[in-house]
């Protein structure tokens, strides 16, 4: 069925259209034809690949080809463990992979459970309770309170009905439904005469006509943007793919080069492709993947501890290199607790009222000074009216305050809590009838009982309380004017001395007096503005894109720090892509926004080359969760919406994001640590062997040492440099560019200096003492260990990557460094002097003494890399 713009039409338009009756909706037969015409009403299931073929999917990739050609090679010579653990790798990252395309599945899961399993229809004159999967356009459905509405539907009849649509909208505030025809250019948040599935009933009754089902609902066009949508690879990934192709070409190369190299030589032919493999060995960093997933498994834990779950193990680092966050405002910026913050009275007299959320503290101020409620009768029959004429209760669960109700009628039993107001005076003045809020009336009345006779109370929207005081009231508009451009909700209350019954005529008969203005607001929480000064001073933009009205989002976004104009959806659907993008850059609030506006701006966003990080916490925010680089979810938000993000903030709170994102540029430090330390390694290896080859000369170490050099380093040393703690000063620097490469100029030439030192050194180690002894086994022995003890102490040079290491305040807060060193000393010690060990490996003990030799070589190592990190920090500076 074509869509067509059903809150511009009358009830009785719709139902011509749609072929129902406004009084007996559908008959059976009817209902059934539809239902096979349009389908059940439920979101589609696309068709799924087999476990089997997604799992094959995960390893179409290129740094997994190598590992599994470093796996073979192992096998091949006859390390099985080293073999073992390579394949290990292979299927973490494979189930890793798995795991975050399988998110894409319960994330769609997740918005069909939001559908409602039941719905009460009017078929045939008859009321029936059907499964919602059987409701079909035109259906004639019954809300009342508490119900989840089952469909998207065009209100036609309406008593008191108020909605609850933030999950889809972003508002905060309940909507009140109308059967009015609105403006076809009414954007999806106000149009009062449409209910959407999956929103909630809070009050009142209603009935409506079905006019989407399944798919074809606005909850089924946030599915499809989600099917549509491919989770972008994080910059960490991106960046690795790349490291790794250009890493594949230059071990290939050398391979080639080597195995060349060893036939000019004459070498046989089996011996140069041994050590054409020999070099692919050790320049092929196995180890990289397991310390890349340990480290980033270490982030994973930090964050948890700091409010923050990770869903998706790349997602900690990409974290660490976001910059812009764009995220919605209420309950995430906001508490979602309606506050009243000013009060004009009838005589003029403007107060302020301290505190935030729903506990009722707080003092209320003129001028700066308490004002006494007991003593001030203007003030205290004000706060009366706003207690009385109510239906909301507060309740203390848990040591956290809560509003059963309306959260605006919450507001106004706790400020009037805040001012010493309490139950008795509900014994006091007995409420005898009310005329609850109606949409035509914007106001709502309640008759009381006291001592003198009966006392009459009106709240609600100021254009309507106003009129109904007298021309005296009038001045008043432009006090309304002011407090809304502030960003506040608006009441205007008022008393009357009336005599029961309590009827229209006996409100509209006049006679109000004005007690006063209350303004309220959802504020903002003060850590999110920490939080927000926090990212600016880190280089990182916020932006934030809510469904509220432009000035209540200019409002809160002008306290939270955020900057500039808010600008409306309506504006932003009408703009060409070139225009679009313009806009987005340079705006930080945005209104009245779509599911549809939001993923274009994530979009346009990261077509600018940023990093974008999404946070939200509502069904509408689910595709731009998936889009996004990193999707966040707030922890009280619907499972929709942590289903399609990477992160879930436990705690609600946006201040969690920043400690997510240090957490974030922590672990990616920590990883670049890791490739400095692991590379210079298996370059150092790599010259020895070239040069080894080159010269025909007897190999200072054999393939099966380089593997046990790496097995050890990596298990011993490398991993841990993943537990550094974070470096000073992390938040204090923009965000690395998202073209930066993984590793910068002045990195790579110290691991070419590294490089070229370790092997200089091990190599001499060598020829010293096989000339000294004429036993080639024991100065192999000594190579090896001059190769794993430089590596000891580069490891501490590697904790800093630029400042010197001996300015660590305390250079062992890291104590895997403390064991990984120890198990050195210890593996070494095993590898040198156990006759086992000695065999397998064709080595031979040295002296003790020649100990000393290796650890003054090691220290002289250290302070040459102390010396390069001094010379590149000046360098860096001057420039």
């Amino acid at each position: 069925m074509e869509p067509r713009p059903w809150h511009s039409l009358t009830p009785e338009e719709v139902a011509l259209y749609l072929e129902t009756d406004l009084s007996r909706g559908l008959e059976a037969r009817a209902a059934q034809e539809r239902l096979t015409r349009f389908g059940p009403n439920r979101l589609p299931t696309g068709p799924r690949r087999g476990i089997l073929a997604r799992i094959l999917d995960q390893f179409r990739d290129l740094l997994i080809y190598v590992l599994l050609a470093t796996a073979g090679v192992s096998l091949a010579l006859g390390e099985f463990v080293d073999a073992a653990v390579i394949l290990a790798v292979v299927v973490i990252n494979a189930i890793i992979g798995f795991v975050q395309e399988s998110q894409a599945e319960a994330a769609l899961e997740a918005l069909k459970e939001m559908l409602s399993p039941k719905a009460t229809v009017l078929r045939g004159g008859e009321t029936e309770i059907i499964p919602a999967e059987e409701l079909v356009p035109g259906d004639l459905i019954v809300l009342t309170a508490g119900a989840k509405v089952p469909a998207d539907a065009r209100v036609i009849w309406s008593k008191g009905l108020l909605t609850n649509e933030a999950a889809l909208t972003g508002e905060s505030l309940p909507v009140e439904k109308i059967s009015d025809p609105l403006p076809e250019d009414t954007p999806l948040a106000d149009r009062r005469n449409m209910i959407y599935s999956g929103t909630l009933a809070l009050s009142g009754e209603g009935r409506a006509i079905v006019v989407a089902t399944g798919a074809a609902t606005e909850f089924g066009k946030i599915a499809q943007m989600m099917a549509g949508v491919e989770p972008p690879k994080t910059p960490l990934t991106r960046k690795l793919e790349i490291f790794s192709r250009k890493v594949t070409f230059v071990i290939l190369v050398f391979a080639v080069f080597t195995f060349l190299l060893g036939y000019l030589r004459r070498l046989p032919f089996e011996e140069s492709f041994m050590a054409a493999v020999a070099l692919a060995v050790s320049a092929i960093p196995e180890g990289l993947p397991v310390i890349m997933t340990v480290a980033l498994a270490i982030g994973v834990k930090r964050m948890a501890r700091r409010g923050a779950i990770i869903r998706y193990l790349p997602s900690v680092e990409t974290l660490g290199s976001t910059t812009v966050i764009c995220t919605d405002k209420t309950g995430t910026l906001t508490r979602n607790e309606m506050t009243v913050t000013r009060i004009i009275l009838a005589d003029g007299r403007k107060l302020e009222v301290e505190g935030v959320g729903y506990a009722p503290q707080g003092r209320i101020l003129m001028d700066g000074q308490p004002i006494s409620v007991r003593q001030d009768q203007a003030l205290y029959r004000l706060l009366l009216a706003g207690y009385l004429c109510n239906q909301a209760s507060l309740i203390e669960k848990d040591g956290r305050w809560l509003v059963d109700g309306d959260p605006t009628e919450g507001a106004l039993i706790v400020v009037a809590r805040k001012a010493g107001l309490s139950e008795e005076e509900r014994r006091h003045y007995p409420r005898i009838d009310l005329l609850p809020f109606d949409s035509d009336r914007q106001f709502m009345v309640s008759l009381h009982e006291t001592k003198d006779g009966h006392l009459a109370f009106l709240k609600g929207a100021p254009e309507k309380v106003l009129q109904l005081c007298g021309q005296e009231a009038v001045a008043f508009f432009p006090q309304v004017e002011e407090l809304a451009r502030s960003g506040l909700r608006v009441l205007a209350v008022a008393e009357k001395d009336l005599t029961p019954p309590l009827t229209d005529e006996a409100v509209y008969s006049g006679g109000w007096r004005l007690l006063g203005l209350i303004g309220m607001m959802d504020p903002p929480r003060p850590e999110a503005m920490e939080a927000i000064s926090l990212c600016h001073r880190a280089g990182i933009r916020v932006k934030m894109a809510t469904g509220d009205h432009p000035l209540t989002a200019q409002a809160i976004g002008q306290l939270l720090g955020l900057k500039g104009e808010a600008i409306e959806g309506q504006r932003l659907e009408k703009l060409e892509e070139q225009k679009f993008s313009q806009v987005a850059a340079k705006t930080e609030i945005f209104a009245r926004v779509t599911p549809a506006i939001k993923l274009r701006l994530v979009r346009a966003l990261k077509g600018q080359g940023e990093i974008v990080a999404m946070t939200g916490d509502g069904v509408n925010d689910a595709p731009a969760l998936k889009a996004a680089d990193i999707g966040i979810a707030m922890g009280s938000g619907t499972d929709v919406a942590k289903e399609a993000s990477d992160m879930v903030i436990t705690d609600d709170n946006f201040a969690s994001i920043v400690a997510a994102v240090e957490e974030g540029r922590t672990v990616f430090d920590n990883l670049r640590k890791t490739i400095l330390f692991i590379f210079p390694t298996n370059g150092g290896e790599c010259l020895i062997l070239l040069g080894a080859i080159a010269l025909a000369t007897t190999l200072p170490v054999l393939p099966l040492h380089i593997l046990w050099i790496n097995l050890v380093t990596t298990v011993a040393l490398a991993v841990a440099l993943a537990f550094e703690p974070r470096e000073d000063g992390v938040m204090d620097r923009p965000p690395r560019p998202p073209k930066a490469p993984l590793l910068e100029g002045y990195l790579i030439s110290r691991m070419a200096l590294v490089s070229f030192l370790m092997a200089a050194l091990a190599w001499g180690g060598f020829e010293w003492w096989f000339k000294r002894s004429g036993q080639v086994t024991e100065a192999r022995a000594l190579a090896v260990n001059v190769i794993v003890f430089l590596e000891a102490f580069y490891l501490l040079n590697c904790r800093r990557l630029l400042a010197p290491v001996l300015s660590v305040g305390d250079l062992w807060q890291n104590r895997a460094v403390i064991l990984g060193l120890l198990a050195i000393v210890l593996l070494q010690a095993t590898f040198t002097y156990v006759p086992f060990f000695n065999r397998v490996f064709s080595v031979e003990p040295f002296a003790p003494w020649v100990w000393l030799v290796i650890m003054g070589a090691g220290l002289v190592f250290f302070l040459l890399i102390e010396l390069e990190k001094t010379i590149s920090r000046h360098l860096r500076r001057s420039r």
